[in-house]
């Protein structure tokens, strides 16, 4: 397959080499495409703007947008999501062209608060933020376009150089919230490799959630980590409710064939602190 990676950062150069080591001419979208790996063919370009755009690949089997934005404000998202994967779609999707497989990868910001229950693909959106909605408004941009769009909503990544929750453990500052609030997250690893099996299948679903196998409440991974670096259990407190309470169910990806690297936050982040050099007990 041809593909194009638009927006080749970390997760996104994750996939594409993984995609290229099964023989895929891909193709990366950044700013600055020179600190590209080799089997990666880079492409300058911005999605905030049409620089570069007009030079994207022709005859695309396949596109992901995996573009972050550059800050935390509303119009940071709008920019990159919404009016990014918009014009994205219109270089990528001309008329008389083919009909590439499209896939946005999304967040699950974009359910806002649950109260601790449990949310699937099925649930309604109810962002709980202006940015969160600005993600929402880019999947349905997506889901209304003319192209075999699927969106991948992502809960918290983290993994090699994705060690906030590890440092803040390490330097004291964790606190396990009170009351409990759930967590979720997936290793990049294992994101990358959920972007690589839904782009390579024949037939996928509009939406997937891309979220290991233990959503659990956050200061049960805080003690957790604290005891695998050998220190003191943290303190309970108020914590941030940022991303609200829910727990996501990942048992549509599940069901489509794939397998988790790490189905728990215990043998990703063992992975993460055995490439640290930590010893465990």
């Amino acid at each position: 397959m041809r593909i194009l990676i638009a927006g080749c950062g970390d997760l996104g150069t994750e996939a594409a080499l993984a995609l290229a080591a099964e023989g895929h001419e891909v193709h990366g979208l950044r700013r600055d495409p020179s600190v590209l790996a080799g089997p990666i063919h880079p492409v300058a370009g911005d999605l905030t703007r049409d620089d570069g755009l007009d030079d994207l690949p022709q005859d695309l089997d396949a596109v992901v947008h995996v573009a972050t934005a550059d800050g935390r404000d509303e119009a940071a998202y709008a920019a990159v999501y919404r009016d990014g994967l918009a014009r994205l779609l219109r270089h990528v999707a001309a008329p008389g062209g083919g009909r590439p497989r499209v896939l946005f990868v999304s967040s699950t910001t974009v359910y806002g608060d649950a109260g601790g229950g449990w949310v699937d693909e099925d649930t309604p959106l109810a962002p709980s933020s202006a940015t969160g909605e600005r993600i929402a408004e880019a999947e349905r941009v997506l889901l209304d376009a003319d192209v075999d769009g699927v969106v991948l909503r992502l809960a918290g990544v983290y993994g090699p150089g994705r060690t906030r929750q590890i440092d803040q453990v390490r330097a004291g500052e964790a606190v396990r919230p009170d009351p409990p609030v759930h967590g979720n997250r997936i290793h990049r690893d294992d994101a990358a490799r959920a972007i690589r099996h839904l782009l390579t299948r024949d037939e996928v679903e509009p939406v997937y959630l891309g979220v290991d196998h233990a959503p659990v409440p956050r200061g049960e991974v805080i003690s957790w980590l604290a005891a695998e670096l050998g220190l003191p259990e943290p303190p309970t407190g108020p914590a941030s409710t940022r991303g609200g309470d829910k727990r996501v169910s990942n048992a549509r990806l599940v069901r489509s064939g794939f397998v988790f690297r790490y189905p728990t936050y215990r043998e990703g982040y063992r992975a993460v602190l055995a490439g640290e050099g930590i010893r465990h007990p």
